[in-house]
């Protein structure tokens, strides 16, 4: 297993994509346990041949064309709208959009760059430091695959048999508590006077219309959503609806979408999905020559030592998560690692929903920290700003978000309160 994780560690540093790396490293050790490479190509195809990964390019496609409608601009004026009267209103903005946001795109990194370049623009002109500006906007894209529909719940719901359903429903609550987190940190530093009052101002017709807007970019999630819940369709078949109601949206009712940005949005979805296919294919054998080298039988015996202290193993799987994060893809760090972290979760009496949902968040924050955090990185591109002035603003919102992710840990009803009210 040490030779595995070194190949796989070596070839991520050395810049090889994340799919190949983890490939190339799961073929190390089929040859170390002397397993013929013939079953490569088998364990490749049964990666992906789920029913559920079916609804993943529909989601990307949705959130896609509803990005080349023109939503960002829409959502952005809307939640300008609402806090105008606020010191410190573009930030809570910045925030309350970052949440909406994350229904339709379902990625923090989509989040940190369509936003970054409006927030990053505007707020320093109504007197914030960019670094401030910066930070905002990196702390609250963490929402982005928390917020349900999220591609992340989907993957965990295929490696770990767990209900889409239920895992969208249990997004709900953490994902606002990750958003509630930032807010604190703003509502504190605007009390103490550091940051100013908008300058933004909205005529009553305009705010109507925004209004309107608003409520049917809001309806998107909600129909996804909402008709799981009552049965009326699959996660999968909610994807196609949440295509078509993009389509209608961005056409009829914006009237922002032509046939070439559709076209565009079409092939952006298409390459996106093969990307996370490839990953999953990848992870797959990666997985089974870990099978193979035993480490479902560490994972046990290592989960032996929590016995008895179920919060004390998902605090310590946050921390492996966290750092998990800042150097291994999301989706491939939650297909390699959640197939082996859940029988011991089962084992210890832990809700696999609350375990998923403390996954999933800490996972995301890892996205946004040093060494190698993605949307750290897309940030201080979109803004132009350096490392360390973007750390020293961002700290206030990690340690909130670390606070929200052990309220995660200590309270399971977090996580659990909604899907057991609507599905039980």
């Amino acid at each position: 297993m040490i030779w595995v994780a070194i190949t796989g560690l070596v070839l991520l540093f050395a810049g090889v994509p994340v799919a190949f790396a983890l490939g190339l490293a799961g073929l190390v050790g089929i040859w170390i346990a002397d397993i013929p490479f013939a079953i490569v190509a088998t364990r490749l195809f049964t990666g992906v041949d789920s029913f559920v990964f079916l609804a993943v390019p529909f989601y990307i496609l949705a959130a896609e064309i509803m990005g080349q409608g023109g939503i960002t601009s829409r959502l952005i004026s809307i939640a300008q709208s609402a806090t105008r009267w606020l010191r410190g209103g573009t930030a809570f903005a910045n925030i309350g959009t970052s949440i909406v946001f994350a229904g339709i795109s379902g990625s923090a990194v989509a989040d940190a760059a369509a936003l970054g370049r409006v927030f990053m623009t505007e707020m320093p002109k109504e007197g914030y430091s960019r670094p401030y500006s910066a930070a905002v906007t990196v702390a609250s894209s963490i929402v982005g695959p928390i917020i349900p529909p999220s591609g992340l719940a989907i993957l965990i719901g295929a490696v770990a048999s767990i209900s889409i359903v239920d895992l969208f429903l249990a997004g709900v609550v953490p994902g606002l508590l990750a958003g509630g987190a930032c807010m604190v940190v703003v509502a504190f530093d605007a009390l103490r006077g550091r940051i100013p009052f908008p300058h933004s101002s909205v005529s009553g017709d305009s705010a109507l219309r925004m209004v309107i807007e608003g409520v049917a970019v809001a309806t998107l999630p909600l129909i996804i959503v909402g008709g799981m819940v009552i049965g009326a369709y699959t996660a999968t078949e909610g994807g196609g609806i949440a295509v078509a109601y993009a389509i209608f949206l961005s056409t009829v009712v914006f009237r922002k979408l032509d046939m070439a940005g559709l076209w565009n949005a079409f092939l952006r979805a298409a390459r996106i999905s093969a990307t996370i296919y490839l990953l999953v294919a990848a992870a797959t054998i990666l997985s089974y020559a870990l099978n193979l080298l035993g480490i479902a039988e560490f994972v046990r015996s290592t989960a032996q030592l929590f016995e008895g202290q179920p919060v004390l193993f998902l605090l310590a799987t946050a921390l492996l998560m966290l750092v998990l994060g800042t150097f291994l893809d999301i989706g491939a760090a939650i297909l390699i690692f959640v197939p082996l972290l859940m029988p011991a979760v089962r084992e210890l009496g832990i809700d696999p929903l609350q375990a998923s949902m403390v996954v999933m968040l800490t996972l995301a924050m890892g996205l946004v920290t040093p060494p190698v955090g993605v949307v750290l990185f897309v940030v201080m591109r979109v803004g132009s700003i350096g490392m360390m002035p973007l750390l020293r603003a961002l700290l206030p919102f990690f340690f909130a978000q670390l606070g929200a992710v052990v309220l995660l840990c200590l309270v399971p009803g977090f996580s659990t309160w909604l899907p057991y009210l609507l599905n039980h």
